[in-house]
C-alpha cells in the first residue's frame, strides 16, 4: 500500500505546481507589463514543451529506470515552478515557459508509467483514482496561490516558496515508487550500453488510443477555457454563476476520477469509456440547448463526468501496449497534448465566425469517436478484473509438491506387518533398480 501512496503523492504534488503557477499569471502579466496578444503566445510554450519533450521521456525512463526517471523530472518541475516569475523580460518568460513545459510533459510520462506498473502489481484498476488526485492537488496549489495573491504577496517569493515545499514533499513520496521501465540489458558482444529507442512515436494502435485521448481532452480543454463565457454570454449568467459553471465542471470531473476506478474494475474499461463518452454527448447537447444558466451549468456538470475517465484509461492501455509502460504512454500523450494547442483556439474561432451554440455542437460531435473507437482500450486478457469460476466446487486442486530428493520422505506402512507375512523396501530413487519383494516366509 506504500506504493500506492507514493504514486498518489507524486500525482498531487505535479498537480499542485501546475495550480500554483495558474493563480499567478495575471501578476507576471503586469509585471512584465504583457499585452494579451504576448501573453498568449506565452501560454502556449509550456504545451509546446511538452509536447517536444515527450518522445524523450521513454529514453530517459529506459537509461535510468523509471524510479529514478520520475524522481528527477519531478524535482525539475517543482523547480521550474519559480522560473516564470523571475523573468526579466518576455523573450526570457518564453524560454521559462519552455522548459517548465519539457519538465511537465516528461514527469507526466513517467508518472503515468509508474502508475502502470503498479496496477500491474496490484491487479487492479488504480490509474482514474491518481488522476483524480491530481485534481485535488492543483486545487489545493490554486486555493494556496489564491490566498497569497489575495494578501498581495509577491509573485517571485509565493512560487519560490511553493517550489521548495513541493520539491521537500516530492523527493519524501518519490521514495516509496516501485522501480519501473528498468534499464535493459546491453546487447552481447556490443558496446555495453542500452539499445533503447531514442524517440517513442505512435503507431498501430496507440494511434487509435490517442485519438480517443486526443477526442476526450479536446471536449475538456474547451469546457475549461469556455464554460464561464459562454453561461455569460449565451445564458446571460452574471459573474458568480459564470464562474460557478468552470469549478463545478471541474469538481464533478475530479470527484468522477476519484471513484472511477470501482466502476472499471467492475465493467471494465472499454464500456467505462463507451458509458462517459454517451454522457459527455449529453452533457454537449445541454450546453447547446440551454439559455438559462442552470441549465448550462447541468450541461458542463454532465460533460465532467463523462470525460473524467477516459483519459486516464487510454494512458493505462497505452502503458499496457507500448514495449515498455513509458514509451507507450509517451506515444500517446505525444498525440492528447496537442488538444491542449487547438482546443481552446479553434473554440473561439468557430464562436466568433458563427455562435458560442455552433462551437459546442463541433465540441460535442468531437466526443463521438470516444464511443465507437472505444474498444481498442480493450486488453486480450486483463488483469484489472477476475472474475470467479463458474463452477468453484469443480475447480482443479493441485497436489503439493514431492519432497526434494535430497531430503527423501520416510515411508511408513499403512499398518503393521501380520506375523509371517512378507515387508516391502522403500520405493528406490530415480536411476535405480527396483528391488525385489524379500519374502520373510520359511519352507
Amino acid at each position: 500500500m506504500s506504493h500506492h501512496r507514493a504514486i498518489a503523492g507524486v500525482f498531487a504534488v505535479h498537480g499542485a505546481v501546475a495550480g500554483s503557477l495558474a493563480t499567478r499569471v495575471p501578476w507576471i502579466q503586469d509585471h512584465l507589463a504583457l499585452d494579451p496578444r504576448t501573453l498568449g503566445l506565452a501560454l502556449l510554450c509550456p504545451p509546446i514543451g511538452a509536447v517536444l519533450g515527450m518522445p524523450l521521456a521513454g529514453r530517459l525512463a529506459h537509461r535510468l529506470g523509471g524510479r529514478a526517471a520520475t524522481r528527477l523530472l519531478l524535482a525539475l518541475w517543482c523547480a521550474g515552478l519559480a522560473l516564470p516569475a523571475l523573468s526579466p523580460a518576455p523573450a526570457w518568460l518564453f524560454v521559462a515557459f519552455l522548459g517548465y513545459g519539457m519538465a511537465a510533459g516528461t514527469c507526466d510520462v513517467t508518472m503515468n508509467a509508474q502508475a502502470v506498473v503498479l496496477e500491474r502489481h496490484l491487479r487492479r484498476s488504480i490509474m482514474s483514482g491518481l488522476h483524480g488526485m491530481w485534481g485535488v492537488g492543483s486545487l489545493v496549489g490554486g486555493g494556496a496561490g489564491t490566498l497569497a495573491a489575495q494578501a498581495g504577496v509577491d509573485a517571485r517569493l509565493h512560487l519560490a516558496g511553493a517550489a521548495l515545499v513541493l520539491l521537500v514533499a516530492g523527493a519524501a513520496v518519490g521514495r516509496d515508487l516501485l522501480p519501473g521501465d528498468r534499464p535493459r540489458a546491453a546487447i552481447p558482444g556490443g558496446d555495453g550500453k542500452s539499445s533503447g529507442p531514442r524517440f517513442a512515436l505512435p503507431s498501430g494502435i496507440l494511434v487509435v488510443m490517442g485519438i480517443v485521448g486526443f477526442c476526450a481532452t479536446f471536449a475538456e480543454g474547451a469546457s475549461a477555457n469556455w464554460a464561464a463565457v459562454y453561461l455569460t454570454e449565451v445564458t446571460g449568467a452574471g459573474p458568480g454563476p459564470a464562474a460557478a459553471g468552470y469549478t463545478i465542471f471541474m469538481l464533478c470531473m475530479a470527484g468522477t476520477r476519484l471513484v472511477g476506478d470501482r466502476v472499471v474494475r467492475r465493467v471494465g474499461p472499454v464500456t467505462a469509456v463507451r458509458a462517459g463518452g454517451v454522457l459527455a454527448v449529453a452533457g454537449g447537447a445541454v450546453v447547446v440547448a440551454s439559455r438559462a444558466p442552470l441549465a448550462g451549468m447541468a450541461g458542463f456538470a454532465v460533460m465532467g463526468v463523462g470525460v473524467a475517465v477516459v483519459m486516464p484509461l487510454v494512458i493505462a492501455a497505452a502503458g499496457r501496449t507500448g514495449s515498455t509502460p513509458g514509451a507507450g504512454i509517451a506515444g500517446v500523450a505525444s498525440i492528447t497534448y496537442l488538444s491542449g494547442l487547438t482546443a481552446p483556439a479553434a473554440t473561439g474561432w468557430i464562436a466568433g465566425a458563427v455562435s458560442y451554440p455552433v462551437a459546442f455542437a463541433v465540441i460535442t460531435a468531437v466526443v463521438l469517436p470516444v464511443i465507437l473507437l472505444a474498444p481498442a482500450l480493450r486488453e486480450p486478457a486483463s488483469p484489472l478484473r477476475e472474475p470467479a469460476p463458474a463452477h468453484p466446487e469443480k475447480a482443479t486442486v493441485h497436489p503439493a509438491p514431492a519432497p526434494a530428493l535430497s531430503e527423501p520422505a520416510p515411508v511408513l506402512p499403512e499398518k503393521a506387518p501380520a506375523p509371517g507375512e512378507g515387508t516391502r523396501e522403500p520405493e528406490p530413487g530415480p536411476g535405480c533398480q527396483r528391488p525385489e519383494i524379500r519374502s520373510a516366509r520359511r519352507a
